[in-house]
């Protein structure tokens, strides 16, 4: 599937994170204690340090209130997302992060290093917001691998909403293909520049996707995966824009974890089927529960790991 495959309901970074897009930013720097140990988190520790980045954080997101007990709680759920993260092997790449890093910075017209530089100067650091970022981003995969299944809709539940539409709503149905212009880790510094010429230039020579395994292997290091039916609202955030911008049969190739990587369009078509219906009311539903805030799903997880975890105050 797709490189760093991410379920719509995982695509809630813009909604966790922009909430700084209109951010006011002090002229003062931020200075640092020594940091000692306040909580303890099943033996992980979050400092004082820790906590002052985020008090500082959420000073930034206009949040009011008791800050220091917001800050704490904050990081003792985040630590434990980020633990359970890891038990299931499911965090974001370093390059998910730093796209998504970014993205909002030139969603607030700033280059990365100007972002990085308030960040610092504000005494949040790049750090910080770099692993809020991973969590924000991966946590919603773990509850979808939980309890997705579960929220399927019914056949009932489908045909009540189908219903109340008086239509089935219409999507677009893809079929595609992703070519991966592998870089090994060890090599990635020296030819991630030369690989992603390669890509780009293979685009204008891509000759569809029944000839695409042959096409890949007159190159070298290239893999062809077989996406199959992808219907819109379940295109992983990575993919999503430059699918709807593609001109001719391939997007715009972009750099991942595996290497240089772009998706070849076999077929499009609008459809308007019952599992894209379900698709679509899905997808609304996800928005849904983003806007208003923590799914119960989330807060019955967290609920979860909180009554399991040895967590000490100090």
């Amino acid at each position: 599937m797709f490189s760093g495959k991410t379920p719509i309901r995982a695509l809630v970074f813009g909604a966790a994170a922009l909430v700084m897009a209109s951010f006011a930013v002090p002229s003062s720097d931020v200075a640092f204690a020594a940091s000692e140990v306040k909580v303890l988190v099943n033996s992980q520790v979050i400092t004082s340090g820790d906590i002052a980045k985020r008090i500082n954080f959420l000073k930034l997101q206009r949040q009011k209130g008791d800050l220091n007990k917001m800050a704490k709680e904050q990081l003792v759920d985040e630590t434990l997302k980020r633990s359970e993260i890891s038990r299931l092997r499911m965090s974001v790449s370093t390059t998910e992060v730093d796209a998504a890093f970014g993205r909002f910075a030139a969603s607030n017209k700033m280059s990365t290093q100007q972002l990085g530089q308030i960040l610092d100067k504000m005494g949040v650091t790049v750090d910080h917001f770099k692993s809020y970022i991973a969590v924000s981003m991966s946590w919603p995969r773990v509850v979808n691998a939980r309890f997705g299944s579960a929220s399927r809709l019914s056949n009932d539940a489908l045909v009540t909403r189908m219903t109340e539409n008086k239509t089935k709503p219409v999507t677009t149905e893809y079929f595609l293909k992703q070519m991966v212009f592998v870089v090994p880790a060890a090599k990635r510094n020296a030819v991630l520049k030369s690989r992603k010429a390669e890509a780009d230039a293979s685009r204008s020579k891509f000759p569809g996707c029944d000839q695409a395994k042959a096409f890949a292997a007159t190159m070298r290091d290239v893999s062809v995966q077989d996406l199959g039916r992808v219907l819109a609202p379940d295109v992983p955030e990575i993919w999503k824009p430059l699918l709807e911008k593609a001109s001719g049969n391939t997007t715009a190739s972009v750099v991942t974890d595996r290497g240089v990587e772009y998706i070849a369009i076999c077929s499009q078509r609008q459809v308007n089927d019952d599992v894209a219906a379900a698709a679509v009311f899905r997808a609304e539903d996800i928005g849904k529960n983003n806007a208003q805030g923590v799914s119960a799903n989330d807060k019955k997880y967290m609920d979860e790991l909180r009554g399991k975890a040895q967590i000490v105050y100090r």
